[in-house]
């Protein structure tokens, strides 16, 4: 991320998300580090150099808080996509003073209710889909 971002994205998190959230420096490097889950953070690292564009990539998080930052997310119209009552995404995070972009990144947020959510992590049925989803039918059974 930008030089000079650190601070922001870490207040971004902590007030829109309510995550926990902090920027530390170490060596010359100053970084915001965010809970994401159970021992997982996203490390946000500065830097001076030029960042290449934004490429579409994303992150999924899934909490409990589903309605709270959606709608500190809506009052700021940063939401990008409302898919249905358990997924929402957005992808700016801003400086909450100026609302100016930070950072871009997709977040694919997704409530603990979510059909999804807590899908085993196995070698995966690649016919399941998020419209098609049945659990206990994750584990691919098929031969090579």
């Amino acid at each position: 991320m930008p030089a000079g971002t650190a601070t922001h994205i870490a207040r971004f998190y902590r007030e829109i998300m309510n995550a926990s959230a902090n920027v530390s420096a170490q060596d010359g490097s100053v970084t915001a580090r965010v809970g994401a889950g159970g021992h997982q953070r996203l490390i946000f690292g500065e830097t001076d150099e030029d960042l290449p564009a934004y490429d579409e990539h994303d992150v999924q998080i899934y909490i409990a808080d589903f309605s709270g930052p959606y709608r500190r997310l809506l009052e700021r119209n940063l939401i990008t996509r409302d898919v249905d009552p358990h997924e929402w995404r957005f992808r700016d995070i801003v400086d909450l003073d100026t609302n100016e972009v930070v950072f871009t990144i997709e977040h694919e947020v997704r409530s603990l209710k979510h059909p999804l959510y807590a899908r085993p992590l196995v070698n995966r049925n690649p016919e399941q889909n998020n419209l098609n989803y049945i659990r206990g039918k994750d584990g691919f059974s098929g031969s090579f």
